[in-house]
């Protein structure tokens, strides 16, 4: 997640008032004009971003109201449980599915109520993986398995996931992307609460980390993460706010899926999309952060973009989507849809964000921010997101100081992924009505920094021209520092920030691809 930075906040009126620059744009009407919009769309930019840091500001009061209310696992004898199908839908993970399965086959439920629907969409020697281990599993007593492979991949994941409800019997599925690896009472866990709560229509488990300390990228992701799995995630679900699956470590209802329309590939996040029908249609959810599941963080400045990306096309696309559903929800509080529409938006405010930067050096050297009073008192809205990061960190780490020595790099990080988020979001506004192309993020099974990938790196992307960008959007970045110098000092961190972020997140991205030979 990108937590924006706000230079119009921080601003203090300079000494230096550049004078002379602004009597030559006044000398020419279209200038004088194309300066007016700018500090007009930055002002309105300003206040989004503002209204945004305001509904991270809702969502820590309500789980500072809420800490203490955790929910009870209800006592539901074996008897009682309902039937449950683990969905895993697979393709082309031939270094983790085998750990995958494992863990699957160890989960303690009764046998007679666990199924185990293996959804394979593999073009490799994955199905070959799965087929062997299938079969032992079948030897050690574990009938309830199937091996489902589709010949071709209509749908991308939620193409899998709803041709494999055409075979599910059970009352409830559980779904694992390949690289998670959910601990042995995760069922014991989790499904007494669909047999006490009979409206109870999702209920969604904390992502925790194999690979947190494997370099710099995944440390600041871990950080990322755990602010929205240990405060974000508890404040929706205990604020009864729209909130949704994760993608993985997730249970749903079977009805409510039906109920909701069924899984549709015409989002690149298909559980978000989901979600929202569902919420909408009156299904409870609900979040339990003391139930974790290990998954692989991105290794990779590549692979992380493009999972980003993905996920803030997908976002986009929802968002257009369900706006106005949610807008005319008669089940919907106002703070519903207000909460929800910020929810959805989480990834259309990266261009806001980018705008503010692009903007910034240039209404530095007219001297936009001379005249503006003095609005430091905002600034404390900013540091909403850093608090919910450090606030995560305390509750589920006991070395959480250890962890936020790492903060910094989580912000270059943030920053630095504002330029590739905001194009997937363009692309979603400009594609809206057609499906994507559904990019998985490949897993390598690394756990220790020494490690290098065991997939193949045909997998990989490699770099495009975005980085590119990236560099020049530092040059920019330094641009603005000195003029910031010149006129408007308190700016200086701000534009530094930037430099630095885009520098190195695109100079990072090439050193990787050198180091693993994806370029010369």
């Amino acid at each position: 997640m990108t937590y924006p930075t706000l230079p119009l906040l921080f601003c203090q009126p300079a000494n230096y008032n550049a004078r002379l620059l602004l009597r030559l744009i006044r000398l020419n009407p279209v200038l004088d004009l194309l300066l007016k919009l700018a500090a007009l769309v930055y002002l309105v930019s300003t206040s989004f971003v503002l209204v945004f840091l305001a509904g991270f500001g809702v969502l820590l009061a309500i789980y500072l109201w809420t800490r203490r209310h955790a929910p009870h696992l209800p006592h539901i004898p074996d008897a009682e449980l309902l039937p449950v199908t683990v969905q895993l839908p697979i393709y082309n993970e031939p270094a983790v599915v085998d750990r995958l399965l494992d863990a699957c086959a160890r989960l303690d439920y009764p046998r007679d109520r666990l199924h185990i629907q293996v959804i394979d969409d593999s073009t490799d020697g994955t199905s070959a993986i799965i087929a062997g281990r299938v079969r032992q599993m079948q030897a050690a007593g574990l009938r309830h398995i199937q091996h489902i492979h589709r010949a071709r991949r209509d749908g991308y994941k939620a193409g899998a996931l709803a041709h494999g409800m055409q075979f599910v019997e059970s009352e409830c599925v559980v779904i694992f992307d390949a690289d998670f690896v959910p601990g042995p009472d995760f069922l014991r866990r989790t499904m007494p609460h669909f047999s006490a709560d009979p409206r109870l229509g999702l209920l969604q488990t904390r992502w925790d980390h194999l690979n947190p300390d494997y370099n710099l990228l995944t440390r600041a992701q871990a950080l990322s993460i755990d602010a929205h799995f240990g405060i974000e995630q508890v404040a929706r679900s205990r604020g009864h706010l729209p909130m949704s699956m994760n993608g993985t470590g997730g249970i749903w209802r079977v009805q409510a899926i039906a109920d909701a329309g069924g899984w549709s590939a015409d989002t690149l996040t298909e559980d978000l999309d989901l979600s929202y029908r569902a919420f909408m249609r009156g299904w409870r959810f609900l979040y339990r952060v003391d139930v974790a599941v290990p998954g692989e963080l991105p290794p990779l400045v590549q692979l992380y973009k493009q999972q980003q990306a993905r996920w803030a096309t997908g976002s986009t696309q929802c968002l257009l989507r369900h706006s106005r559903a949610l807008l005319a929800c008669r089940r919907c509080t106002p703070l519903d849809k207000l909460m929800g529409l910020l929810h959805l938006a989480q990834y259309a405010i990266q261009p806001v964000i980018l705008v503010l930067f692009l903007l910034t050096p240039l209404l530095l050297a007219a001297g936009f921010f001379d005249r503006l009073p003095n609005l430091a008192a905002f600034a404390l809205l900013g540091l909403i997101p850093p608090a919910i990061i450090a606030l995560a960190q305390f509750e589920l780490h006991p070395d959480w100081p250890r962890r936020l020595l790492y903060f910094p790099v989580q912000l270059a990080a943030g920053v630095a992924i504002v330029a590739s988020n905001s194009r997937a979001v363009i692309t979603a506004v400009l594609r809206h009505h057609e499906q994507l192309e559904f990019w998985r993020t490949p897993k390598f099974r690394l756990t220790r920094p020494a490690e290098r990938p065991l997939a193949p790196l045909a997998a990989w992307p490699g770099i495009d021209g975005l980085t590119l960008a990236e560099l020049a959007l530092a040059a920019y970045a330094l641009l603005g520092l000195f003029i910031a110098a010149g006129t408007t000092p308190a700016l200086v961190p701000y534009m530094l920030t930037y430099a630095l972020s885009f520098s190195l997140f695109a100079l990072g991205n090439i050193v990787q691809a050198r180091r693993l030979g994806v370029v010369a």
